[in-house]
């Protein structure tokens, strides 16, 4: 019978937020895979755990899931471990788990601390909807496009950076998306613990007067539908009632339905529309 992987959520920062299951679990099982061994051999150490371990990371997370899947075939179980966190968010995991679904493996998930979740619930926006974008791509082209998707988001959006690129970072989230409101969290769990409700404007100039120290979770305001709406108004008022009309009868919407459509798009009545027609 084919082994088990679990994935354990292990503390993003006080060591007591572990969950008895996962150090029930870490205990149990055969071999536990972690994103950096010398991190978790001191979770391990703290908690008496003397568990194997093996190093399963972002520069080996095929060729070393393949290794671990064999094993799971064998029937040993797995646990996976990161550095902090939940496994499967934005790391490594994910690859794992894609490839033990594809084998047949048991997968199962120990819920605990999630950096994005803690900051989230604590940020004061909006929790209903969340976009969850981690760490922003370092690749130019890509980082512009999914920060131009960002700029329409409607979402709460949850954004980590590391201390060293924060000001950077902030001042391009800035750039495209406007003096937006966000919540800055620093140093979750841990003892210098910080969280403030600010806006791009005033983090920014802090920040410039003082260095980033820790590890950042920013939780971001989502663009309004009202706002929306708003600035799709005002694009649609650059043309003539005209021109707005031409558009949809050229896409072959009939004069009656083009009308309505104008009006909706302008925020006016139909009777508006009719009448700058007959100017």
């Amino acid at each position: 019978m084919a082994g088990k992987l679990y994935l354990c959520a292990t503390p993003i920062g006080n060591l007591e937020d572990i969950t008895f299951r996962v150090l029930r679990t870490l205990k149990e099982v055969d071999l536990i895979a972690a994103e950096d061994t010398r991190n978790s051999i001191k979770l391990l150490n703290h908690f008496e755990i003397k568990t194997p371990m093996t190093s399963y990371h972002e520069y080996n997370k095929i060729e070393k899931a393949y290794k671990l899947v064999e094993k799971l075939q064998e029937g040993k179980n797995i646990a996976l471990v990161t550095d902090a966190g939940t496994p499967g968010i934005s790391d490594p995991g994910e690859e794992l788990v894609r490839i033990c679904y594809e084998n047949g493996i048991e997968v199962t998930s120990l819920p605990g601390p999630a950096a994005c979740i803690t900051a989230l619930t604590m940020s004061g926006l909006p929790t209903r909807r969340f976009a969850f974008e981690a760490f922003l791509p370092r690749d130019k082209k890509e980082r512009a496009r999914v920060l131009e998707e960002l700029a329409q988001e409607s979402r709460t959006m949850i954004v980590y950076e590391a201390p060293h690129h924060l000001l950077k970072t902030l001042k391009e989230l800035y750039e495209v998306l406007g003096n937006r409101e966000l919540t800055v969290c620093k140093e979750l769990t841990k003892r210098y613990e910080n969280t403030t409700k600010t806006t791009f404007e005033d983090v920014i100039r802090f920040y410039e007067d003082n260095e980033p120290k820790g590890e950042y979770v920013l939780v971001i305001s989502g663009k309004t539908f009202e706002t929306k709406e708003q600035e799709a108004r005002e694009a649609w008022e650059s043309l003539s009632v005209e021109e707005h009309m031409a558009h949809y009868e050229a896409s072959g919407m009939e004069r009656k339905e083009a009308m309505k459509q104008v009006a909706k798009d302008r925020g006016i009545s139909k009777r508006d529309v009719y009448q700058a027609l007959l100017k």
